[in-house]
Formats: C-alpha cells, structure tokens, sequence
C-alpha cells in the first residue's frame, strides 16, 4: 500500500506526459476555456480623451459659469471645434473631448439660455471633472490575461477590446467512464432486489464536464469478465486520454478489473492508497500503438468514487496547469475530530465564512455510501495520517468540491 503523497506525485507526474494539443478557437467559443497566450494591451483604454457623462465640455476657469455654445460633439461624430474660455460644446458620453477642453459639466448641472449655459449655483465645479483620460484605464503593453486562466465573461471582454478575434486555447481531454457491477442499472430502472442505480457513471461524467473536458461515456458492463475486456479494449482504443472505471477494484470473487487491466497490457503502478475513504483505487498507464492512456481503477462505493476523482485526477488536472489555488483553502475547525488509524483521512464538510474567516464544520456520517452528505458537502476536510486528534479552533487545510 502507497502513501497519499507519493502516489499523488506519480499520478502528477504522468498527467505531465500528456501531450496536451493547442487550438485557435473562436472568441465567442472560448469560454470556460484555458487559455494558452499571454493577453496584452495593443492600445490605451481609453483610446482617447473623452466625456463620461451627457453634458457641456467646457474649458475650466475658476469662477466661471456662463458660456456659449459653439456646437455639439456625439459619440463616434468626433469635430475638431477649438474651445477657449467662455464657450462650450454640448457632449455625449464616450465622445472625444475636443481641443481646448478639459472639464465636462452634466448637463442635469446646466440651464440653457438661448445660445448660452449657465451652470447652477449650489454646483462645485473644478478642473477635470467627468473627463476619462486616455490611458486612465490601461496602458498600451500591460499584461491582461495570463497565461492558464480559465476565460470567464468578464476575460471575454477584456480580450475583444484588444482585437482578439480568436484565442489559443489547450484542447480538451477526452475523459471515458466505465461503470461496472452486476448490481447496476441505468438510472432511469426502477431498482429492485438487489439492484442500484449507476450514480457513479453520471456523477464523473457530470464532474468532467464541470471541468469543461470531454466526457465518453462507456456505459455499465456486468461482472463478466470477457464483456469487461471486451469493453475495456474499446475504450483504450478509442482516443481517450484517461479512462476511469468504478468498482471491481477490491479483493471480491468477482473483482476482476486489475487482471483484466494487466492482460490488456495496462502497467499497473499502484493499486492501494492509505487514504480513507477509497483504499482500493488502482493507477495504470496504456502505452500501446503510439497511443498512452491514464487508467484509473475507482471504487465501486459512490464516495469513493467522488472523493478519489477530486484527488487524483480533477487535482491533478488542475495543478498541471497551475489552476488549483482556488481549490485549496483553510479554515478554522468547528469542532474536535479524531481518528484511530495512520491513514489519511478527507472528510466531508461544510465551509462557511464568517466576516472574512473560514470556518469549516464535518457534516455527520463519513460512510462511503453516503450521498446524501456528499451531496451536502462543499470541501473536503484533511486529515493528515500522523494526527490522531484535531482540536476545534485549529485550522485545517480544505479542499473544494
């Protein structure tokens, strides 16, 4: 059996052996997309000097508050009117402040009198006022987006106001899911006897989509070990990057899913973790005809299941492009946990915070099987495998779910 620690390194390790392609998409299909360019500024934003209000552009002096209206300035109908002391130019937002001017006054500020503006009295004026300057905002050269940022809407912006039509962007990995078990069916039979529903399959490919990557499904195969093989093969042959299977990864009679996974020519790196929940998870690697496969063997229980995913390949993912600090955090015990064993426990649990600080409480039953409380869990609670005793108050590392 393998430590938490180093096996999260191999695992880690050969997710960086993956040959992860670059494609050109389209700005408007790259959301949610990880980015592979630098983005900079190819101009000052704003662009030019200009109003950020309806008003009267105006040359300031101080003690002034009658001028003339010379002409008027609409956004994108820009006239170069020269205004000196005593005149004005009626303005729309955004447009380009005309030579001469410096201070626009609004025009909710201002009483028109035939060919003239008087502003009103209880009105502080100064020098400056509503006026954007160019470059105010940012300069032509700065660094916008970095590098492995996940493009959100507010990115989308940013990069179309620098020309931006298209985007570097990693290709997505293609992630299949293999559900195995007799007692399984799909979820939309009515299990009886024996029977349960297939969570596990939907429930990984739902977190793979989450991810924004591909997800294959493979569907459920029976404990049968020519149909598991059969299956199996297909999967490693399809073009997937990783394949993630449930169950069939204990010590049962009818656990065939290491045997299977070494006579198909899967190098089996490890198949027991001290860590609690999900012991039984294996990690192997497919390297056949110029084609290198991932393979994880997942847990049949549906924590299991969950948890290892977040641990060795939604983290894994995430760390190899420098995406994983706001899956990490800490927080403040609510209350005093122990543990009898060296394994190293996650716990699910509830972060809340409260006036800045992070306060983390678990949230009852750490049974395997119990979805109800994954379902209600937003991290995970470390337990490292030396510590017997956390004590409430101490602070804890968590990881998002």
């Amino acid at each position: 059996m393998i430590q938490f620690n180093k096996a999260l390194k191999i695992v880690e390790k050969e997710f960086d052996r993956i040959k992860n392609g670059i494609e050109k998409v389209d700005l408007l299909n790259s959301l949610n997309r990880i980015i592979d360019e630098d983005i900079y500024a190819d101009t000052d934003q704003p662009l030019f000097t200009n109003s950020s209000m309806d008003g009267f552009a105006v040359k300031y002096v101080k003690g002034n508050n009658r001028w003339k209206i010379i002409g008027e300035i609409k956004a994108g109908g820009y006239k170069n009117i020269n205004v000196r002391p005593g005149e004005s130019v009626r303005i729309m937002t955004g447009s380009k402040l005309p030579p001469g001017a410096d201070t626009v006054i609004p025009i909710e500020n201002m009483i028109e009198d035939n060919n003239f503006v008087n502003c009103l009295n209880n009105i502080l004026l100064r020098k400056g006022l509503n006026v954007r300057q160019q470059g105010e905002d940012i300069r032509e050269g700065n660094l916008l987006i970095r590098k492995n940022t996940i493009l959100n809407s507010n990115n989308i912006a940013i990069a179309a106001s620098c020309g931006k039509k298209t985007i570097k962007v990693y290709s997505k990995l293609k992630i299949g899911v293999l559900a195995t078990g007799d007692e399984l069916v799909d979820i939309n039979i009515n299990p009886k006897g024996d029977k349960l529903r297939a969570s596990n399959l939907y429930s990984l490919l739902s977190a793979i989509q989450e991810m924004n990557m591909i997800p294959v499904s493979f569907g459920i195969v029976k404990d049968k070990k020519q149909e598991i093989i059969k299956r199996i093969q297909e999967a490693l042959n399809s073009g997937i990057d990783i394949l993630l299977t449930t169950g069939g990864v204990s010590a049962g009679k009818y656990d065939y899913l290491i045997d299977v996974f070494k006579e198909l020519g899967v190098k089996i790196i490890f198949s027991k973790v001290n860590i609690k929940p999900g012991k039984p998870v294996v990690f192997g690697i497919y390297n056949k005809n110029r084609k290198r496969v991932l393979v994880f063997g997942l847990p049949g229980n549906p924590v299991s299941c969950y948890v290892n995913f977040i641990l060795f390949v939604k983290n894994a993912i995430m760390n190899r492009l420098s995406l994983n600090n706001n899956h990490n955090t800490t927080a403040i015990l609510n209350q005093t946990l122990t543990k009898r064993d060296n394994k190293r426990h996650f716990l699910r649990g509830i972060i809340q915070n409260k006036k800045g600080i992070n306060f983390v409480s678990h949230i009852g039953s750490q049974s395997s099987a119990n979805i109800d409380g994954l379902n209600s869990a937003n991290c995970l609670i470390v337990f490292n495998e030396k510590i017997m005793r956390l004590k409430q108050g101490n602070k804890v590392e968590c990881i998002m779910i």
